[in-house]
């Protein structure tokens, strides 16, 4: 099964019909990355001198904004290009969620919006740590951030200027590798989460699944010999396209591109078209135990 899945929309308010709908959210919930080459999130002229890694703050690899809060942090941007540079990236936050609820009706309001990013530097070549590595197939976890269960779901969109792509592998499915690695996985430490929680290292209760979910993340990472021999998909996705993928069921890597937005979602698996391919419930039938 290839793991993209094209759909033909042009416009980020563009309702559809209620069985296309439907097919299109299951895809998502299995595992496909929606892929629209016609949608476009369109800069304007002035928006366009935010295309430089110039208005990114010291060692930052992104610009941060969280629509729940109007606030925007990780830029050099001040007085009136701080307010035009988020008021771009809120911009995008609102279309994002208006073309998953047109695409993805089911949804509607169990949606809860995460934080916006505004990615403006190269992603190849970029020096990190193998646990930080994006240009390694993963699926996403968040160290600092629990969330239970949750689903996460994302929308990219590539306004790289120049024509460039954003380029991606995809790897095995979730289950395949949830099968591989679970079994190193040990359970987490009584009273970890706890303590976690309370030193303010996590923002909320880790919970089993949560820490799970951050261990499969790590372990596929650093398991070079997994790396260099688990079967990928290479796609690159063109400049002023957009795509949306739950990234903690789908394992994939970004291997080069600049100039990118996006925007995390998270969905509650009882908001699911069928919690059956949610993680949650893949992790909880491999472990016979309940995780959030």
């Amino acid at each position: 099964m290839h793991p993209i899945s094209t759909l033909e929309l042009a416009q980020w308010d563009t309702p559809l019909e209620s069985t296309p709908a439907a097919e299109a959210t299951l895809e998502l919930e299995r595992g496909k990355v929606l892929f629209m080459p016609r949608l476009a999130f369109a800069l304007s002229q002035s928006e366009s001198r935010f295309l430089s890694p110039d208005w990114l703050e010291g060692s930052a690899k992104n610009v941060s904004f969280d629509p729940r809060t109007d606030k925007i942090a990780h830029t050099s941007a001040s007085a009136g290009d701080r307010v035009a540079l988020a008021a771009m990236m809120s911009r995008f936050a609102q279309q994002a969620r208006r073309l998953i609820t047109n695409v993805c009706p089911h949804y509607g309001d169990d949606l809860s919006p995460g934080l916006t990013s505004f990615r403006p530097v190269q992603t190849s070549g970029r020096m990190t740590s193998p646990k930080k590595d994006d240009t390694r197939v993963h699926i996403d976890a968040f160290a600092s951030r629990p969330n239970q269960g949750r689903r996460i779901l994302r929308v990219f969109s590539n306004v790289n200027p120049r024509g460039e792509p954003r380029i991606w592998e995809i790897g095995e499915t979730f289950d395949a590798m949830a099968d591989r690695f679970a079994p190193r996985i040990a359970r987490q430490a009584p009273g970890s989460a706890w303590l976690l929680e309370k030193l303010h290292i996590t923002k909320g209760r880790r919970s089993a699944y949560d820490h799970v979910m951050l261990r499969l993340h790590d372990t596929a990472k650093l398991d070079v010999g997994y790396q260099r021999a688990t079967v990928k998909t290479r796609f690159e996705f063109p400049a002023q396209s957009t795509w949306m993928v739950f990234t903690d069921r789908v394992m994939h890597a970004a291997l080069a591109g600049q100039f990118l937005l996006e925007q995390t979602f998270y969905l509650p698996v009882a908001a699911m078209l069928d919690e059956r391919y949610s993680p949650l419930r893949i992790l909880e039938d491999i472990y016979q135990r309940q995780l959030a």
